[in-house]
């Protein structure tokens, strides 16, 4: 059946889709994700073919489709790349998922722990280094069944997830899953060049993120600074990009100070980044998920792991707090900078400079993802910048803003790419681990900016007549 809305494709300008029925197991990168966790319209194509929602059938009809809301769309399609994810997990532990009851007392003191979410933060987050022989012994995540209770559990969970999400024009589900769409994309290319790293090889003859035997897998201990050997790291960045604006209450921090909401008082800055990590945290601490939980962790050093994963990725999508970002740009320059003294790497312990460039690599790979869709597509871009137009320009009419933000829109963008974005990308392609995806992002980043120069101005006009009408 036809969808909602058409998708614009490069050369052919805007066309019809469709949604069709499948009843066959397909597979996604290389695990095999089943149809009764992807129900989803099998116009999704594979990470190398698209790169936003609107390509992968997400789109932004708001009717339904197939009997299903598009929430529910966005709910199934969470839950097959989560899914997948956790068969990596649970293939990385050799298929054990035993119960974690020994685990209550750890889970209780991390959520009932007395200070804030920012005060968890660490610069260095240690992650886990597996021998070769570990690797090697790695059950193969398509023979995994994380079974039918957590398969459940996962869906309950992001219903609610979901359902928290306010009713945004911008900060909302589909946002979120956007995000996601893009940090997916953004793992499955990372690659670390010049070190003969095994994941940056693949015969043509195999499916897109399908290592060859013939790959030397010592070489993956150390892979990316240690992100794509370690299933759990690349589930919690997944994970914190669909949480990481739940309850977003549509306005900036700055405005939730000024009007001394609860939550500004409790948490004083990055508020609404801490309260979308306290609710999605404590709904996921629930008896209702501790099946989820089992497959996500085992042990209390994973459980730990998980939980600094979650806080430091879902902090770093605040961009606007002047400290945070003089620290990240502190940490950037140590870390990858030319001009950085030895002094700032002897100081480091062994193995905690990758653990530094790992932990700086996610923060930035959450952060651009957040800002995808400034470096996608034109129309994506258009669609996203009208929306968040349509948030700033909605609070200001209700009196939750002090200015007018339609009178610096046109050239607030401008400043947004040259100050933000175009740099961000560019830091994409110097930490060297992105590969074309860099390359890409930054060409967007450059032709989306060039495109709104020239029809910035009249959209703007266009989004105030929308909205007065």
């Amino acid at each position: 059946m036809p969808r909602g809305s058409k998708i614009y494709v490069k050369g052919k300008g805007d066309m019809q889709t469709y949604w069709l029925r499948k009843s066959k197991t397909r597979k996604v990168k290389g695990s095999d994700v089943k149809n009764d966790m992807a129900p989803l319209a099998e116009s999704v194509e594979t990470e190398e073919e698209s790169d936003s929602m609107d390509d992968i059938g997400l789109d932004f009809d708001d009717g339904t489709s197939q009997g299903t809301t598009k929430i529910e769309r966005l709910v199934e399609w969470n839950a097959s790349v989560l899914a997948s994810l956790l068969q990596q997990i649970i293939g990385s532990r050799g298929g054990v998922v035993n119960d974690i009851t020994t685990l209550s007392n750890a889970e209780r003191s991390i959520s009932k722990g007395s200070g804030t979410v920012l005060d968890e933060f660490t610069p260095i987050i240690p992650l886990k280094r597996f021998e070769a022989d570990d690797i090697r012994a790695r059950r193969r995540p398509s023979s995994i069944d994380i079974g039918e209770e957590a398969k459940s559990q996962l869906r309950s969970y992001l219903s609610q997830i979901a359902g928290i999400y306010q009713d945004n024009p911008f900060h909302n589900f589909q946002h979120a899953s956007h995000v996601t769409a893009s940090v997916k994309k953004l793992l499955t290319r990372i690659v670390k060049f010049g070190e003969g790293n095994g994941l940056a090889v693949s015969s043509a003859s195999k499916p897109a993120g399908v290592v060859d035997d013939d790959v030397d897998l010592s070489d993956l201990a150390g892979h990316s600074y240690g992100i794509t050997s370690d299933p759990l790291t690349q589930f919690a960045v997944v994970f914190s990009a669909i949480i990481h604006d739940a309850d977003h209450p549509g306005v900036p921090n700055a405005q939730l100070v000024k009007e001394k909401t609860r939550n500004a008082q409790i948490y004083k800055k990055s508020v609404a980044e801490q309260n979308s990590v306290e609710i999605a945290w404590g709904i996921l601490m629930e008896d209702d998920y501790s099946a989820l939980r089992a497959c996500i962790y085992q042990t209390e050093d994973d459980l730990r792991r998980f939980r600094q994963l979650v806080v430091n990725t879902v902090l770093a999508t605040d961009i606007v707090d002047k400290e945070l970002q003089a620290l990240r740009k502190n940490r950037w320059e140590a870390a990858f900078s030319s001009d950085s003294h030895p002094s700032a790497l002897e100081s480091l312990g062994e193995g905690e400079h990758d653990d530094r460039k790992a932990t700086i690599v996610i923060e930035h790979l959450i952060q651009a993802s957040d800002v995808s869709h400034t470096m996608q597509h034109w129309h994506i871009y258009k669609q996203w910048n009208e929306r968040f137009f349509m948030e700033c320009y909605g609070a200001y009419k209700v009196g939750r803003a002090d200015s007018d933000p339609s009178k610096n829109w046109y050239k607030g963008e401008i400043g947004f790419f040259d100050f933000y974005v175009i740099p961000l990308a560019k830091k994409l392609a110097s930490c060297g681990v992105f590969g074309v995806s860099s390359d890409e992002y930054l060409n967007y980043a450059r032709a989306n900016r060039d495109e709104w120069v020239r029809e910035g101005e009249a959209l703007v006009q266009q989004y105030i007549a929308k909205y007065n009408s």
